[in-house]
């Protein structure tokens, strides 16, 4: 894995879209330059709010549309170009380590999965699995920055901010295997 890059600046404003999905309607938060910011369900608009603000500060929210770019990726990404989300520009402020596990959350491709343990190793900290796990749960960018992923060591679904629904819908749409995949359809890979 390579060095975690500096924080990035704060942005001095950030547009706040709404884009409908196939499980539920995603909150957008884009900055100046067109990164996106934050990124979550509406159903946890609160939860956004106070992310965007733990890692972007005191910025300007207003309504506004995100890069049409962006909402092509998504689209995209849920018509089934499962790679579609590697092209969506992003940045959030957070601790260097935060960062350096956000990257290497990006580094998952879709279809496949790792556990915590997995993903603290890589990111050459093999001792501190609950630390990525931690990190992991305030990724400010699900979905784009791929926290659904991770699953815990016996191949079960773990945690997601989103609901563990929307967690196993957005993994079968990725065709990744899991333990607990009620479907039946998709055994546990090894």
């Amino acid at each position: 894995m390579t060095a975690t890059p500096p924080e990035p600046p704060a942005p001095r404003q950030l547009l706040l879209d709404r884009f409908d999905t196939p499980i539920g309607v995603a909150i957008l938060a884009t900055d100046e330059a067109g990164y996106l910011r934050a990124f979550d369900w509406s159903d946890f608009e609160s939860r956004q709010r106070r992310l965007m603000i733990r890692y972007n500060g005191a910025v300007t929210v207003e309504a506004g549309a995100a890069p049409a770019p962006l909402r092509a990726a998504l689209t995209a990404y849920f018509d089934g170009d499962l790679d579609a989300l590697t092209r969506i520009p992003w940045r959030t402020g957070g601790t260097a380590f935060q960062r350096g596990c956000w990257r290497a959350l990006r580094e998952i491709p879709a279809g496949r999965t790792e556990s915590y343990g997995q993903q603290a190793a890589r990111i050459g900290k093999p001792k501190a699995v609950r630390a990525v796990g931690l990190a992991n749960g305030a990724n400010p960018i699900g979905l784009v920055v791929p926290c659904h992923r991770v699953i815990g060591a016996n191949g079960t679904l773990t945690g997601y901010g989103g609901g563990l629904w929307r967690k196993r819908w957005l993994l079968r749409h990725e065709g990744a295997a899991f333990a607990d995949d009620e479907s039946g359809l998709l055994a546990l890979a090894s």
